[in-house]
């Protein structure tokens, strides 16, 4: 693994907490994501399962986790299950956990080879009631490809039909969403990551560099901080592509007096960072620019106050709404009769601000949180407001990553991260 080894007490601690809330008699399993072939004998670079990731801290394909709180064995408790490493894999592809370091990363004591999960499973689904299954049942998840969790569960209720079945997701949907000490300064890190790409990035940009070259001055700041790379495909877009929302082409040339929206962020031991800013091509912004700048910023500062606990997110949309409503006002974008007789369904603002302001980040980007039930102190969410204008040829936004704290404002874990027009500018120019 290319990040430092995260202290084992919060998979321990993470581990206690979802059997805590397990049903008498019962086992969740959690199994590892496949590689998944491209072509030939290609495949993508592996990454784990959230959730096994976040029980037990293996970072390795194949992997199985059985928890299992009432076992009549101790051993059986809590079991990984992983590939026997042996020489031939550790010449093709490097030596895998051994029992010891497995012990190690996850603080679980039980380790078996995979070889021998079968006869141990019996012996465990023939102990119990109830068994948990691992579902993905994010707000935005639309998978086509089957995955290794699904293909266990067709397996296993045909094997064992008598069995109750159990949901792991909505435990960790609530458990996963607020954030440990250790989980917060590993977000802190991957934030810390992407502050020294994006200033990397400002240093390079002026007239006639393309977006691409940009991605790959964030790339090589990322990696040589012990990144994995980017947390999600990242968008850098010059010009009218700004209006694009997910765009990701990276392949134009970036032009004097045009803005680049950059929405990036370094992943870090698997957690996530979500950065937007807009910069000026040519290091200065212009009049015009700095008008939209301001008004975009100025309601990222006030919807930031909002996020509190107790604060129900569809609600926080709404107030931000409000916000963006009264810039759009000043800015002339809009007329009180486009407010007046706005559909309530899709308010006068969207047509220049038409996404959401904030969602759960850890993990995943978008990472997993009942949205609702009340903010909770030590989740982290973004704020993202923006102004897009294709008949002016740019879109600004801004986006943080935010700490939901006890008492007051959020703590912004990218406060080093240069966000004014002033300081934009003169490092550009520096």
């Amino acid at each position: 693994m290319r990040y430092e080894q995260i202290d084992k007490s919060l998979f321990i601690k993470n581990r206690k907490n979802f059997t805590d809330k397990m049903k008498p008699s019962s086992l969740a399993v959690f199994n590892a994501n496949d590689i998944y072939p491209i072509g030939a004998d290609s495949t993508m670079p592996f990454q784990q399962n959230r959730d096994l990731f976040y029980l037990s801290g293996v970072d390795q394909e194949e992997a199985i986790l059985v928890l299992f709180p009432d076992a009549p064995k101790p051993e059986h408790r809590e079991m990984l299950f992983l590939t026997e490493t042996n020489p031939h894999i550790a010449v093709w592809e490097g030596e895998k956990l051994t029992k010891e370091k497995a012990f190690e990363v996850s603080g679980i004591k039980t380790v078996y080879w995979l070889q021998d999960f079968e006869k141990v499973f019996f012996e465990v689904m023939s102990q119990c009631d109830t068994i948990y299954f691992n579902t993905n049942e994010h707000y935005r998840a639309n998978v086509q490809t089957e995955t290794r969790d699904e293909r266990f569960i067709k397996k296993t209720k045909e094997k064992y039909p008598a069995h109750q079945v159990a949901k792991s997701n909505p435990i960790l949907q609530r458990l996963r969403s607020v954030k440990d000490p250790i989980e917060l300064d590993l977000m802190q890190k991957a934030c810390d990551i992407t502050e020294k790409a994006f200033s990397r990035a400002l240093k390079f940009t002026k007239p006639g560099v393309w977006e691409h070259e940009i991605e790959a001055e964030y790339w090589h700041e990322m990696i040589r901080n012990r990144s994995r790379g980017f947390a999600y495909t990242p968008i850098i877009a010059s010009g009218n592509n700004a209006n694009v929302l997910h765009y990701t082409e990276n392949d134009q040339q970036c032009k004097a007096g045009d803005l680049i929206l950059i929405d990036t962020g370094a992943e870090y031991a698997n957690y996530s960072s979500d950065m937007t800013r807009t910069i000026p091509v040519s290091g200065k912004y212009s009049d015009r620019q700095k008008q939209i700048y301001n008004a975009v910023n100025r309601v990222k500062k006030e919807a930031t106050k909002w996020l509190v606990p107790g604060t129900i997110w569809a609600e926080y949309h709404k107030e931000v709404g409000k916000l963006m409503t009264s810039e759009l006002l000043d800015l002339g974008l809009l007329d009180k009769a486009d407010v007046q007789n706005e559909n309530p369904d899709w308010p006068a603002y969207k047509k220049y601000f038409m996404h959401g302001t904030a969602h759960n980040i850890g993990l995943d980007t978008h990472d997993y949180g009942i949205l609702t039930e009340p903010m909770k102190e030590n989740q982290v969410f973004t704020v993202e407001p923006g102004i897009y204008l294709p008949d002016e040829g740019f879109g600004i936004r801004l986006e943080d990553d935010v700490v939901i704290q006890e008492k007051g404002e959020p703590f912004n874990l990218m406060r080093n991260i240069p966000i004014e027009i002033g300081e934009i500018e003169e490092i550009m120019n520096s």
